[in-house]
């Protein structure tokens, strides 16, 4: 099923995201591991793409897999920054003839090797591009895209960032998924600027569950995050001992997803770092709210 269809309607719904191995020895624990977060029949579930598609055949065959063995919707990410429009053209054509039907069309993070180099040469230089290609292609994929609550980190300010997020919209881009943020303010006060400047399309918020202290310091590098002093507390409280930690962080996202749904955010999309008790936990917590 297309995840625009699954966001269109009203109910509540959780999805989690899982990574593919970098290695072929990891793929077998790594798959066991997406198979665990499959079987808890989530809304649907993302597969990441390797940065320079390093791990571009084992997104396909662990998004394939999970569709086809627990009929699960899976969203693809693409990415393009190192990549060329002929090696692009042949991973739409993989994803097509896989059964893959939802895409994710992402930028991607920009390689070491490449930060200091020519733009002008790139291929693609945004992930606008990227989308073009998708709907050029001919393929019937439903298209999501990313955004960010607290801007994305190479634009010059908000405004100028939804501005090109439109950009993105307007190319063909069916929905959007937010960078992880750990105040919820953030997502309403965004949520009501990019509705002013006309993007309609509906936001999956995405909730980052920190379980342990050594993923902050990461986490917040990769994303830029606002860090509220609550969250500091609990870090700074429980961050010694790992398994309080990992309680109180899943604890502190069931929190921010609760407070999602109660005010009408519907589709809540975790960052589940392939760990199914997390995935596990945080679905149990909720299981009333869900009706599961």
């Amino acid at each position: 099923m297309k995840v625009i269809d699954l966001l269109r309607k009203e109910t509540l719904s959780l999805s989690f995201e899982v990574f593919p191995p970098k290695v072929d020895s990891s793929f077998d624990s790594v798959k066991n591991a997406t198979e665990e977060i499959a079987k808890l029949k989530p809304a649907f579930m993302s597969v990441t793409y390797g940065a320079g598609g390093g791990t571009s055949k084992y997104t396909l065959d662990i998004a394939k897999n999970i569709k086809d063995k627990y009929d699960v919707s899976t969203l693809a990410h693409l990415t393009c920054v190192s990549s060329t429009r002929e090696t692009v053209k042949q991973r739409i054509e993989d994803l097509k003839n896989a059964g893959i039907e939802n895409i994710m069309a992402l930028r991607g993070d920009i390689p070491a090797e490449l930060a200091n180099s020519d733009r002008s040469t790139w291929h693609y230089n945004h992930a606008v591009e990227l989308i073009r290609d998708l709907k050029e292609s001919g393929a019937d994929f439903c298209i999501g895209g990313a955004c960010y609550p607290e801007v994305h980190p190479e634009s010059l300010n908000q405004k100028d960032d939804i501005k090109y997020l439109k950009e993105k919209v307007d190319a063909g881009c069916q929905f959007l998924t937010t960078q992880m943020f750990f105040d919820n303010n953030l997502l309403y006060n965004f949520l009501y600027k990019i509705r002013e400047a006309g993007i309609t399309v509906p936001v999956v918020a995405g909730i980052m569950p920190i379980t342990n202290a050594n993923q902050v310091a990461r986490a917040l590098s990769l994303s830029g995050s606002y860090v509220p002093q609550r969250f500091k507390s609990l870090v700074d409280k429980f961050g010694h001992d790992p398994a309080a930690m990992k309680q109180a962080g899943i604890a502190y996202a069931t929190d921010q997803i609760i407070d999602l749904f109660a005010n009408n955010i519907t589709n809540v999309h975790v960052y589940s770092m392939n760990k199914p008790d997390v995935a596990m936990k945080i679905q149990s917590n909720l299981s009333d709210i869900l009706g599961k």
